[in-house]
């Protein structure tokens, strides 16, 4: 497959099973044909899956394409910890991170040593100066924890001014609401790259599920549609599928800067997609 035209960037989560190891190697694979810009992995508070999360991205960076960029959050643990993974990860060549808060661990009261992702990018530059490039994450139908739109752009713009190159959405349906977050974030002095996150639907039971998690919303008609296919998954699929298409192109059509997908470690939906964008 050739390069495409346009920015393109994958996330995927740790394995925690053999299977599922196995699973992502088969997916990276495939993904890594299509020439995209940088995979993601996301980052996992404490013990077995912040290993987990380091040896993903060490494993992804043995091939000399694309770039690796870890999650990173503030449930990294002490500030000495953090240190020591950022040292790991510059051993292996890695000068990019995506900088989050993180969700609180269920039973916990609080996050870490720091509170918000501000105060980690901060760190960062303080520790390594001039050596990370910084990704965040945004919300343009507002984080579920904001309490409005305004502040949620009070939060993101703390976030960009502690020094970041781009930014990811969280996944939407409503490209409206990208394009309107985009304009008042430019108009509040906002100037990075704010780069559309897309998960591709192929279940509607988890896509209604992370929409909850997330604070994304579904449009009526979406959910009514998707909902009628009741356990026909390729129909749902099939559906989801046509329907990412529709909404990348116009993403890309009104010049966005790329598409990052939201791969949940499973290839064929992702690839259905960009193949039809890249024809």
């Amino acid at each position: 497959m050739n390069k495409p035209d346009f920015g393109l960037s994958y996330e995927f989560f740790p394995p925690k099973s053999s299977e599922q190891k196995v699973i992502l190697e088969n997916t990276q694979k495939q993904l890594r044909k299509t020439h995209p810009d940088f995979f993601s992995v996301t980052f996992g508070a404490g013990g077995s899956t912040l290993t987990a999360t380091t040896e993903t991205v060490i494993g992804l960076k043995q091939h000399d394409t694309p770039k690796v960029i870890p999650h990173l959050s503030c449930m990294g643990g002490t500030p000495e910890d953090i240190r020591n993974l950022l040292n790991k990860y510059l051993e292996h060549g890695i000068t990019d991170i995506l900088a989050l808060r993180g969700d609180v661990p269920s039973g916990m009261g609080s996050v870490g040593y720091f509170r918000y992702a501000n105060e980690l990018i901060e760190f960062i530059h303080q520790e390594f100066p001039d050596t990370f490039s910084i990704t965040v994450g945004c919300y343009p139908e507002v984080h579920p924890e904001s309490v409005s739109l305004d502040t949620e752009i009070k939060y993101f713009k703390q976030k960009v001014d502690a020094g970041v190159d781009r930014a990811i959405t969280q996944f939407f349906f409503n490209p409206e609401a990208y394009f309107q977050y985009v304009d008042l974030c430019q108009k509040n002095g906002i100037d990075v790259p704010i780069t559309p996150g897309i998960m591709p639907i192929t279940n509607y039971s988890n896509i209604k599920r992370f929409c909850g998690f997330c604070g994304t919303d579904m449009p009526r008609w979406l959910h009514y549609k998707l909902e009628s296919y009741g356990d026909d998954r390729k129909a749902i699929q099939d559906f989801g599928t046509e329907y990412t298409i529709r909404l990348c192109q116009q993403l890309l059509d009104q010049g966005v800067p790329g598409i990052h997908f939201y791969t949940l470690n499973r290839a064929k939906a992702t690839l259905d997609v960009v193949r039809a964008l890249n024809k």
